[in-house]
């Protein structure tokens, strides 16, 4: 198939071997993953600490937040891939992103009186609409400058996924460490200046991404509908869906039934076309992805933790000395992202000398060792809480040793999942599972604000969460062993023996990307 752009990734210079244009990306996601995860490490604390909520109410905050950023990538790569383009959704989502974490600056007295608390509210639904936009589409600019043979795409995405936690290391320790030592409008502010940084490099560095993500059809966005040309009105209608979140996010149980509703839906469409319409390998294939898909939704509640309920518990049960110096809560969730940068490339390397030796584990079993790994950190933690005896702060180890545990966890499920939905789903359902797998990640989170609600609830102290932590660990962990159980009858339903290459020209666009489970939205794009 002839492909739509007249120039290749490298027309405008290479830089260490790659199209200049990935590093344009590179900084522009670095920076905006600094400002989501600078202020992600300290929503629960403003949220508790400022505007007066009980642990049980910001956790179900938290996880409706979070949720709601997961979901909306899904509708905004379908915008971008119908009609925008990627480019301008990638501008117009930092424009929005920018503008509601300055917006998270502005805090006013405290307390849930006043005006400032629906200035906060604004705040979180311009930063979640921005997010639709930017995380579904900027990964798939990615893939664009590179054709579908070259060796370097895998490389490249590499290197995106470096600047994804560069980002939200630097991001967690310099806005975290303002937020909490110098108040909460610095920390904010930073996040913000961070996102602005994002949105100048990506404005400026247009030239270098040499036509890619474009819409596929400019005419259609120049015409007139009631007056208004069809590009701004999908600007507006967007802004209006901020009002629509503005709502959703201060009524977090009909975010929770609207996720129970659609998931319902989604659920048994894709299980009625899988029965109805596909051929019994490609049915079973579909049977497969789903059971990974629900599987996932278990990880996300209980790894999602770090957020809400185990920042919280560090912030208040934990020893945070080092060095001589008291180190804040938010810093500390840095370290998820430090240990990725650190150990994927080793992960990479295991997998790839086990497959040269017909021994690498398959898909489930890597997500039943996942979970396992998930489960072993709340039970190392509790081990350490319980051993430093009651009353005691537990040592800062074993916070070290939970985010270790839960990193290895992640990497064994999070790449893997990503890649499996894109092997197992047809080519014309693959959007369809890859959406799925991300409505999966959305519920999941919402889920972990649940959990961290039961941890928090009123009057409960270091041993309630002990006591959870307990209880969800162990069942991480018996859930992890049952899928290793079962996995060769999974692994069976995948039919790796007869998957072969769809080559309908429609793959999926950034399909090699693996990385944080935020990066979701990768949708086909369209070339004539």
């Amino acid at each position: 198939m002839a492909s739509a752009y007249q120039e290749s990734g490298d027309a405008k210079g290479t830089f260490f071997g790659h199209p200049k244009g990935l590093f344009v990306l590179f900084f522009a996601e670095m920076w905006e993953r600094f400002s989501y995860y600078g202020m992600r490490a300290l929503l629960i604390f403003y949220l508790v600490q400022h505007w007066m909520f009980s642990d049980s109410e910001a956790s179900v905050i938290y996880g409706a937040y979070t949720a709601l950023v997961y979901i909306t990538p899904v509708v905004g790569g379908y915008l971008a891939d119908r009609y925008l383009g990627q480019r301008k959704a990638v501008a117009f989502g930092a424009l929005l992103l920018t503008f509601g974490h300055f917006l998270m600056a502005f805090e006013g007295t405290g307390g849930q009186e006043g005006a400032a608390i629906n200035i906060f509210w604004l705040a979180l639904a311009f930063i979640i609409v921005g997010s639709g936009f930017l995380k579904a589409n900027i990964s798939v600019i990615v893939g664009q400058l590179y054709s579908r043979t070259d060796i370097r795409r895998d490389p490249a995405y590499t290197i995106f996924y470096m600047g994804i936690n560069l980002g939200a290391a630097m991001g967690a320790i310099i806005a975290g460490w303002l937020g909490q030592t110098y108040g909460w409008s610095y920390g904010f502010g930073a996040a913000g200046f961070g996102m602005l940084l994002g949105l100048i490099v990506f404005i400026w560095g247009k030239p270098l991404l040499v036509g890619r993500g474009e819409p596929s059809d400019p005419a259609r966005l120049e015409n007139k509908v009631g007056g208004i040309k069809f590009e701004w009105l999908l600007y507006l209608l967007s802004f209006a869906t901020v009002g629509l979140i503005w709502v959703l996010i201060q009524y977090q149980a009909l975010v929770g039934s609207l996720l129970g509703i659609a998931g319902a839906i989604l659920v048994f469409y894709v299980l009625y076309t899988a029965v109805a319409k596909l051929a019994k390998e490609d049915r079973d294939r579909i049977f497969a992805a789903m059971f990974l898909i629900f599987g996932s939704i278990l990880f996300w509640a209980l790894f999602e933790q770090a957020g809400s309920s185990l920042n919280l518990f560090t912030d208040r049960s934990v020893d945070r000395n080092l060095f001589g110096i008291e180190v804040p809560a938010s810093v500390f969730q840095s370290i998820n992202a430090i240990y990725i940068v650190l150990l994927a490339p080793v992960f990479a390397i295991i997998w790839t000398a086990l497959g040269r030796r017909g021994l690498e584990p398959s898909a489930p079993a890597k997500f039943g060792l996942g979970l396992i790994q998930l489960g072993a950190g709340f039970l190392v933690l509790v081990a350490g809480a319980l051993a430093a005896g009651t009353g005691s702060l537990t040592p800062v180890i074993f916070i070290f040793l939970i985010y270790l545990l839960h990193t290895t966890g992640e990497l064994c499920l999070s790449p893997v999942g990503l890649s499996a939905m894109n092997r197992l789903a047809p080519a014309h359902m693959a959007s369809l599972i890859m959406g799925t797998w991300f409505f999966a990640s959305a519920t999941g989170n919402f889920a972990a604000g649940l959990i961290a609600s039961a941890v928090g609830a009123e009057g409960a102290g270091p041993d309630r969460v002990l006591e959870v932590y307990s209880t969800v660990g162990w069942v991480a962990v018996g859930v992890g062993v049952g899928v290793i159980v079962i996995s060769p009858l999974v692994k069976k339903l995948m039919h790796l023996d007869t998957l072969a290459d769809d080559d309908l020209g429609d793959d999926l666009e950034g399909q090699s990307e693996f990385g944080e489970p935020a990066s979701a939205g990768i949708h086909p794009t369209t070339k004539s």
